[in-house]
């Protein structure tokens, strides 16, 4: 298997893929040059068959899919670096984007988000968060599939016309928490949420593929919409994870890994993140690798990901932080201390001092053991680095071997037409004892026995209605249904199974 080679300092610098999932952080100020990194990453691991996930938020990324070229700039890199079988050449490239404008739209439903995410992309507090809960377990017992939002909005309606009778059997619900929530659906829509909810949702066997020549394919999201809503973009990010971790088995340590897993704007997934689920991600990220799978944060500081999830990654490359500010200042400490001293320079002023192009490296060597930090000069990637136009995305996106399966939008039956169906029943006059005999009588008739019906139903002001009597009793004996109930995951998710 061929080390992945990053870059020249006094030494070579390589990535052993067989550590490749021990995790990893790319940081530095703007401008330093972290995506191209990534983007050597990337390629490092798409040409020995690993398959990668990262966001594209500025849209440079994109330029993977397309060969790169040379110049008399990059002929001199080219020669530093000793790298005389360089040529330019494109990646295996899947484009894909939540609102479906630059890639493939990616779906996931309601159901596979779980509670927990989804009460906080909604940013909803606690006790909102507690009648997220009761609805989705109201939903497994009645049947009902959450698929996309007007589900969602569908439950809530039946949650708030029947909340005495669910009050009972699974706590409070109010109307004021009913009404908190759906006018955050609302601003989730606005944020372009609803397009993500919905069929065909996302099968990770297909962020894990190869093409024909056994290149791992590089899927890019485009982020330069998401990143405007970053609840979205980070709890997006978060779920897939969660998904990974709950549905790949255990492999133990490979001789690379099955998928590299880039999580871009890392500071947004840890921003107002409450101590439950932060806990939760620190233990995904610690067992993930178990499963193949390496993830790799990038972000302008190092101090953006916690202790606890920082020591969990190995591989290091750190660009350039400049010290303007006491923030600046601790985090070049911070960044200093996570390396393995080299005794040729001093770590904290080499932080400040390193050039566009040039980073600070640490990779994990035989036996686990990271390497005494590297001053290097970072290889170029064969790609283009920088945009591509939209002639060349499109022809990127016309030879997809996933665009039939997702690009159309499904919408079969699901909670938002079962509950319709059972209120057009409901409402449904009783047929008159005259008819057929008198038109006039007929309609006084129906007239009649809709709104006596309307009152049995539903009940008035003073006396409570059949369907309220109706769903007391069925919530007391619910609980005693068998095989109704949804197993959900670590971070809310489904456990492996889907509806």
């Amino acid at each position: 298997m061929d080390d992945i080679f990053l870059g020249k300092g006094s030494i070579d610098v390589h990535l052993l893929p067989r550590y490749g999932n021990r995790h990893g952080l790319v940081a530095g100020a703007t401008g330093t040059g972290k995506s191209v990194s990534l983007m050597v990453l990337a390629e490092g691991f798409s040409r020995i068959g690993v398959p990668v996930f990262m966001a594209d938020v500025k849209g440079d990324i994109a330029g993977m899919a397309v060969p790169g070229a040379r110049s008399e700039r990059m002929d001199a890199r080219l020669a530093t670096l000793g790298l005389h079988d360089w040529r330019p050449e494109p990646n295996p490239v899947v484009f894909w984007d939540v609102h479906g404008r630059l890639g493939h739209p990616v779906r996931t439903t309601v159901s596979q988000m779980g509670p927990t995410l989804l009460s906080r992309v909604l940013e909803l507090n606690d006790t909102q968060s507690g009648v997220i809960d009761v609805l989705f377990r109201v939903a497994d017992e009645q049947g009902l599939l959450l698929l996309d939002l007007d589900d969602l909005r569908a439950m809530l309606g039946f949650l708030g016309d029947n909340r005495q009778a669910i009050s009972q059997q699974y706590g409070l619900v109010s109307p004021q928490s009913v009404a908190a929530i759906q006018r955050a659906l609302l601003r989730l829509e606005d944020a372009g949420g609803k397009a993500f909810f919905g069929e065909p949702a996302l099968e990770l066997a297909d962020l894990m593929r190869q093409d024909m020549s056994g290149r791992g394919v590089i899927n890019l999201l485009a982020a330069d919409r998401l990143i405007a809503s970053p609840r979205l973009y980070s709890t997006f990010l978060l779920w897939l994870l969660s998904e990974l971790f709950e549905t790949l088995p255990e492999v133990g340590d490979l001789d690379r890994p099955k998928l590299v897993f880039v999580f871009d704007e890392a500071h947004l997934l840890f921003n107002d993140c409450p101590a439950a689920l932060r806990q939760r991600i620190e233990q995904v990220v610690r067992l993930i690798r178990s499963k193949g799978v390496g993830v790799y944060f990038c972000s302008q500081q190092p101090d953006d990901v916690p202790t606890d999830v920082l020591g969990q990654l190995g591989n290091r490359i750190q660009h350039a932080l400049r010290a303007f500010t006491p923030r600046d200042q601790r985090a070049v400490r911070v960044a200093a201390e996570t390396f393995v001293p080299n005794p040729a320079f001093k770590v904290a002023e080499a932080i400040g001092e390193l050039a566009v192009g040039e980073a600070l490296v640490s990779t994990l060597q035989d036996r686990g053991v990271p390497m005494p930090v590297e001053r290097t000069l970072m290889a170029p990637p064969r790609c283009r680095m920088g945009a591509i136009s939209d002639e060349e995305r499109t022809l990127v996106r016309s030879r997809s071997p996933v665009g039939a399966k997702y690009d159309t939008a499904v919408n079969r039956e699901s909670a938002y037409e079962l509950l319709a169906a059972r209120a057009a029943e409901a409402v449904e006059p009783a047929p008159a004892a005259g008819a057929g005999k008198g038109g006039s009588a007929a309609g006084q008739s129906n007239a009649k026995g809709g709104s006596w019906l309307k009152d049995m139903l539903f009940g008035t002001g003073r006396r409570q209605g059949a369907i309220e009597a109706v769903t007391k009793s069925t919530m007391r004996t619910m609980g005693n249904q068998i095989g109704r109930e949804l197993l959900r995951g670590t971070l809310g998710g489904l456990g492996g199974r889907r509806r």
